[in-house]
């Protein structure tokens, strides 16, 4: 099974689903989203294939780049897929994609109905 995520190794949920996944023997691709951002195009289409609304993919509590970016949970997509690429601590994570689907993995079981 192909396995995807994306990482922040500064992350406990991300570590984690890391070791979740480890665990069951599988070695996903990973995606270090703050050395690698995720273009607008990459956020989106994992957006729709998770089935979310755009903000729930935001990081709000990374208070101080929300202010910068200037964002508000009442924003239209394409503003926030913007402040998601420009800005990539603002993405939630961990997001894990298999051939069962796309799931924001919080929290970290999550992962398993992926499997």
């Amino acid at each position: 099974m192909k396995v995807w995520m994306t990482y922040n190794p500064n992350c406990g949920t991300a570590r984690n689903v890391l070791a979740l996944l480890r665990e069951r023997g599988i070695e996903p691709e990973i995606r270090d989203y703050l050395k690698q951002p995720l273009s607008r195009a990459e956020i989106g289409a994992l957006v729709g294939r998770i089935g979310v609304p755009v903000k729930e993919l935001v990081r709000w509590k990374e208070s101080a780049a929300v202010a910068a970016s200037g964002i508000t949970p009442e924003a239209s997509d394409d503003v926030l897929l913007e402040a998601l690429a420009a800005h990539p601590v603002l993405l939630n994570r961990p997001i894990v994609a298999t051939d069962k689907g796309v799931r924001l993995c919080r929290p970290s079981e999550t992962v398993l109905d992926l499997l």
